[in-house]
C-alpha cells in the first residue's frame, strides 16, 4: 500500500476504527487523530459516521485517508439507495467498483460498516469480509484493538464498552491512535435501533 511505502504520509498509518457486534447491537468506535508524517495536525477528527440513505441508519468508519474516505462514503450511500436496506449487497457492489473503477482504485482507505445486523469490512482490494467473532478491525492500531476487544468479548461487559476498552488499550500502544473517541451504537432495524 502507498501509505506504508511513503512512511505514513498519507492514508494507513492515521487512525484505528474497531466494530464489536454483541448483545443484539453494533457498536463501531474511532479514534481522532489525524497525522502527517509525525506530527499530529488534528486530535478531534470523526472517523465514524451514521448514514442514513433511504430512510435506514447505517453506522460507518473508515481508516486511512480522509478525502477517499469521503468518496467511498458517497459512493456507500449511492449504493444503498439503490438497494434499500440490503447492505450485504452494497457493499459488495461498492467493492466491485472499487476494485475495477481505475478512479476509485487509486483511493487508500478501509471501511468497516454496519446496519446493526451486518458487520462488515470494505478494502480498496475488492473484498468484503465478515469477521468471525463479532468483532472487526482496521487501521494502524487495529491488530491492539482486535486482539483486546477478543480478550474481553467473552465476559460481561457489552459491545460499547468493549468498543472503547479496546480503543484504550490501542490508544496506550499506537502512535497513530489517540483516546479522543467517536462512537455509534446501531441495532437491527426491526429491534428499533
Amino acid at each position: 500500500m502507498q501509505g506504508e511505502r511513503d512512511g505514513g504520509a498519507a492514508g494507513w498509518h492515521g487512525t484505528t476504527i474497531i466494530g464489536v457486534a454483541k448483545g443484539g447491537r453494533v457498536v463501531v468506535a474511532g479514534d481522532g487523530q489525524v497525522s502527517l508524517g509525525q506530527t499530529v495536525i488534528k486530535a478531534t477528527a470523526r472517523k465514524v459516521r451514521r448514514l442514513s440513505p433511504g430512510g435506514r441508519d447505517v453506522v460507518a468508519g473508515f481508516a486511512g485517508s480522509t478525502a477517499d474516505a469521503f468518496t467511498l462514503f458517497e459512493r456507500l450511500e449511492k449504493k444503498l439507495e439503490a438497494a434499500p436496506g440490503q447492505l450485504r449487497r452494497a457493499a459488495v457492489e461498492l467493492a466491485k467498483d472499487w476494485r475495477t473503477d481505475k478512479y476509485l482504485r487509486n483511493l487508500e482507505a478501509m471501511l468497516i460498516v454496519s446496519d446493526g445486523t451486518d458487520l462488515l469490512v470494505i478494502t480498496g482490494s475488492g473484498d468484503v469480509l465478515e469477521p468471525d467473532g463479532g468483532v472487526a478491525a482496521i487501521g494502524s492500531g487495529g491488530s491492539y484493538a482486535l486482539a483486546a476487544a477478543l480478550a474481553l468479548y467473552d465476559g460481561e461487559m457489552d459491545a460499547e464498552a468493549i468498543a472503547r476498552r479496546a480503543m484504550e488499550i490501542a490508544a496506550s500502544i499506537c502512535v497513530y491512535t489517540n483516546g479522543s473517541l467517536t462512537v455509534e451504537s446501531i441495532a437491527p432495524a426491526e429491534s428499533g435501533g
